[in-house]
């Protein structure tokens, strides 16, 4: 793979599987210096061992920690987050804090931990990775839609405030992407609609997508790294979907 983020250094959350993991590979194979972060402390020091990066045990929820953190990095990769699936009126109050706690709260405290490094510098790339979710709702997703949708916002205005400092902020959004968060949702998902397992995939997570197959991580990953290089210096503020068509109906 070719060369561009030589001499940078990077930060992915949720690096130690799925989309996070992918993203870690291709900005290493690219030549960044990549933080591996994880709860799972064990699986992140296993890919940073294995990309030649490092590796950051952390619980993410723990806000008053990253409240006094300072990052000097130059690309930060917001994309740990879970999934709970379940009616509004029967949802978890504990879980939805979670999770807004984690794919929200999280990204703003690391954006706001990583900026002054970027505006001194002159040079910073965010990218968020959202979801279509970020743009579309679905039935018993209200704690990751909420999230997804704040998301959204947090990097637009991280866009507008970081323009004059040479610094961008972007969304890429995916549908459903071969990750073990989604795999993980196959049997709530079963149980909720009343079908079964093998029927998830088709009825119900690509009924709205004209291309009927997952993304894959690696997908997910080039996109990312062409928003935190030289070429989109002029992109920011914006959401890219990859969806398969999901967003365009």
């Amino acid at each position: 793979m070719g060369a561009g983020f030589e001499g940078r250094r990077a930060l992915v959350t949720g690096a130690a599987s799925g989309i996070g993991e992918a993203c870690a590979r291709a900005l290493a194979e690219r030549g960044a210096i990549v933080v591996i972060a994880d709860l799972d402390g064990a699986a992140a020091e296993r890919v940073a061992v294995d990309i030649g990066g490092e590796s950051w045990h952390v619980d993410l929820t723990d806000t008053g920690a990253l409240a006094t953190l300072a990052l000097d990095v130059d690309i930060l990769v917001n994309n740990a987050g879970i999934q709970v699936v379940s009616p509004i009126e029967q949802f978890d109050t504990a879980a939805f804090h979670r999770i807004l706690t984690l794919m929200l709260e999280a990204p703003f405290l690391l954006i706001r931990a990583a900026l002054p490094h970027m505006y001194e510098q002159g040079f910073g790339r965010i990218v968020n990775i959202s979801s279509v979710h970020g743009l579309r709702a679905s039935e018993f997703k209200s704690a990751y839609v909420a999230a997804k949708h704040g998301l959204e916002g947090l990097s637009k205005v991280a866009a507008l405030e970081g323009a004059p400092h040479g610094v961008t902020s972007n969304c890429v959004n995916p549908g459903y992407v071969r990750t073990p968060l989604v795999e993980k949702q196959i049997a709530d998902q079963a149980r909720l609609h009343g079908i079964p397992e093998s029927q998830v995939v088709s009825d119900v997570m690509l009924v709205n997508s004209a291309i009927k197959r997952l993304a894959e991580p690696a997908e997910v990953a080039s996109l990312v790294c062409w928003l935190a290089g030289e070429d989109a210096s002029l992109v920011t503020g914006a959401s890219y979907t990859m969806d398969g068509g999901w967003s365009a109906r």
